[in-house]
């Protein structure tokens, strides 16, 4: 008999198999996703948000927990539970050297990207070695994995797991149904992204237009379960964490690539040519996660970037090249905006440009005046050709409703901790972000609670033999 079962197979459930497996528990990871996809949307990260009092050679400086909470308290508006966050966050300083412990390996942060050498540890290859280090961790550890393996049914009695029906082959002709029984299971699937009718109940016909970053098979079938159990849920259905993206970019699968640094240089105007946010309101760090959700709310939800050829060199390349033209009316009609209407915006912004030093390190003095909305820094006049185009689409990477808990990671039914049900990661991320999203923090939450439901799964097997346990 399995003593803990996991569903998934990213960052937050591999945190959890190792830390059981290391004490003493017999693990089954069940991934739904092939071998060559495995890890949901960890393959596409590249870092991870770290507290820590001092730089270490790779991280250039200090970033302490009060600092880390201030920014996420900021980019929430205080839509948290403030003891989650505060476990979390506290939690973070020691992730540098746990991952490393399981052959995680760091490097200095990327050029041109989002200014987080400071704040955020990079791994090394990005989130696939990370993924892969991890793996083979966990293979060492004695952790059986299952690929193409989901969760097709749960049964649980009054908020204590008893067994799953586990289908392998799940998306063949002929799926292979297994009933499972263990003493323990730990959801760590991810949240209901690329299940387009799930976010059609937030979203209404809109969601059919918003693009997945992440990968295909976080569906929400776990969550579905959980909540249909009596699970209590925490978070709304309309709130995810999403970018704006090149709008050429694919449905499914993109991956970060797909986003576009370079709004903070331009104007963001909407299929009307019409601006309607700040674009240079603050740092990009701190405000390139609500651009998904604004350009979500136009017409369309589509939106697109003008720079002139000031600012071409100025942000990390994009993946696709832009639309350009020596001229706004030509760049208008290759981009499917009125020419007049463009032509318009464009010279409205530029007289409410008032000079300043520009400089993108600092809230640099470049902002507009008498205009609605504002462009409050790095704001210059868009009039040397020739003119970049960028269309965005929104791009959700994972939804925030989920799973509410407790802080051992225990899921919550009619306000009582479950005995053996814990959650990890994406599907329990909404009890720290109720909106809004800080680089880097989503695999925070998931080696953070992956952590613990592991090693509270694995204390609460009496027989279990004790191994060695990282601290």
């Amino acid at each position: 008999m399995t003593d803990i079962l996991i569903a998934g197979g990213g960052n937050a459930a591999l945190c959890a198999a190792i830390c059981a497996a290391r004490g003493g528990a017999r693990v089954l990871i069940a991934e739904a996703a092939p071998k060559a996809m495995r890890g949901g949307n960890t393959r596409h990260t590249r870092n991870c948000r770290v507290a820590h009092d001092a730089g270490n050679g790779i991280l250039t400086g200090p970033y302490p927990v009060e600092e880390y909470l201030d920014d996420l308290m900021r980019v929430t508006d205080g839509r948290t539970d403030a003891e989650l966050a505060e476990l979390t966050l506290q939690r973070s300083a020691g992730i540098w050297d746990f991952l490393e412990t399981q052959g995680v390996r760091f490097q200095p942060s990327l050029g041109g990207t989002l200014s987080l050498g400071r704040t955020n540890a990079f791994f090394l290859g990005g989130g696939r070695s990370m993924l892969n280090a991890l793996y083979r961790t966990a293979e060492d550890l004695g952790v059986e994995i299952r690929y193409d393996t989901r969760v097709a049914a749960l049964e649980i009695d009054r908020g204590t797991f008893v067994a799953a029906t586990l289908e392998s082959g799940w998306d063949t002709d002929r799926p292979a149904p297994e009933r499972v029984q263990a003493r323990a299971f730990v959801a760590a699937s991810g949240g209901f992204e690329a299940n387009v009718e799930w976010l059609r109940e937030g979203w209404g016909e809109a969601a059919e237009n918003f693009l997945i970053r992440g990968t295909p098979y976080n569906t929400g079938g776990v969550l579905r379960l959980m909540l249909d159990a009596g699970a209590e849920r925490v978070g709304t259905v309309d709130q995810f964490h999403a970018v704006a993206v090149d709008g050429r970019a694919p449905r499914f699968d993109g991956g970060i690539v797909t986003r576009l640094d370079c709004l903070p240089f331009g104007i963001v105007v909407n299929r009307d040519g019409v601006r309607f946010y700040d674009e240079g309101e603050d740092f990009w760090p701190k405000r390139y996660a609500i651009w998904g959700r604004l350009v979500a709310a136009q017409p369309d939800q589509v939106g697109h970037v003008i720079i002139d050829a000031k600012s071409a060199d100025s942000f990390m390349p994009s993946v696709f090249p832009p639309t350009v033209d020596d001229t706004l009316e030509g760049l208008a009609t290759q981009i499917g905006i009125d020419p007049d209407a463009l032509s318009d915006t464009v010279a409205r912004f530029n007289a409410a440009c008032v000079p300043g030093a520009f400089d993108p390190a600092i809230h640099d003095d470049c902002r507009t005046e008498g205009l609605t909305p504002p462009k409050s820094h790095w704001a210059r006049p868009i009039d040397t050709p020739p003119f970049r185009a960028y269309s965005l689409r929104p791009g959700i990477t994972f939804t925030y409703m989920g799973l509410r808990v407790n802080r051992d990671a225990r899921v919550l039914f009619d306000g009582a901790a479950s005995p053996n049900i814990f959650a990890a990661g994406e599907i329990m991320a909404g009890n720290v972000l109720g909106q809004g999203y800080l680089a880097g923090i989503g695999m925070t939450i998931g080696t953070v609670f992956g952590r613990i439901a592991g090693e509270t799964a694995a204390r609460g097997l009496s027989n279990a033999p004790t191994r060695d346990r990282v601290a």
